[in-house]
């Protein structure tokens, strides 16, 4: 069953909310980017992916989670990142910024390349745990995001939604939109059953979003 954890719900755990803090206030530093298959770096700490398309806040919420206002760029350019950047988060988990898709005005070329880098990221990585998929509170999902749903299905890499930009957006037309996400993400056999409602600028939904991915991370024992 798919829930939807709305803004401003209670914390049923205290302790991993706290343990969320302090994984993601722990140094964040840059490890790699890769343009290309062989470019990754080697497989190792859990993976953490954040995908969605150009422009959905992607890299404010990366900024958000981790406490730090320049993690990843923001831009209003659709399209800046082009590759895949791993970032490893205080030597237990590696958080993943992929490429936009989505973005026309990009050349064809490119275009073709970052989606084949990205199929063969998510379909090869045996250190992925989840995909962070980042979808705009005000529209929803879009015919874009649905062929990486089928992908993530096929591989059977778990993935879970998580809504951006929701102080954008009145409650009832929210509590609308998570209705229909979850209606849709019923038939996802990959589908993580947790939907986070995020606000970067308001720090909505952050808390609760860094509880889940900490439960993923290496023990501190293994740094």
């Amino acid at each position: 069953m798919i829930e939807r954890r709305a803004p401003g719900d209670a914390a049923s755990d205290e302790a991993a909310l706290e343990t969320g803090r302090r994984l993601f206030a722990r140094e964040c530093t840059f490890l790699a980017g890769a343009a290309t298959l062989a470019a990754l770096p080697p497989d190792g700490l859990p993976e953490i992916a954040f995908a969605g398309r150009s422009n959905v806040g992607k890299s404010s919420l990366l900024n958000a989670l981790t406490g730090r206002s320049a993690l990843a760029r923001t831009s209003h350019t659709p399209g800046r990142t082009r590759q895949l950047n791993f970032f490893s988060l205080g030597g237990r988990l590696v958080l993943v910024d992929m490429p936009g898709y989505g973005y026309a005005e990009a050349p064809k070329r490119e275009i073709a390349r970052w989606t084949e880098l990205i199929r063969l990221y998510l379909a090869g990585r045996a250190s992925l745990r989840r995909v962070c998929l980042l979808i705009d509170a005000r529209h929803g999902i879009k015919d874009t995001d649905r062929p990486l749903m089928a992908m993530l299905d096929a591989a059977a890499v778990s993935f879970q939604l998580v809504l951006t930009k929701a102080d954008k957006v009145r409650e009832a037309e929210l509590a609308a939109r998570l209705d229909a996400l979850a209606a849709e993400l019923a038939r996802h056999v990959a589908a993580h059953p947790v939907i986070e409602v995020t606000s970067a600028r308001e720090g909505r939904g952050i808390a609760e979003l860094r509880a889940g991915l900490a439960a993923l991370a290496a023990p501190e024992e293994a740094r």
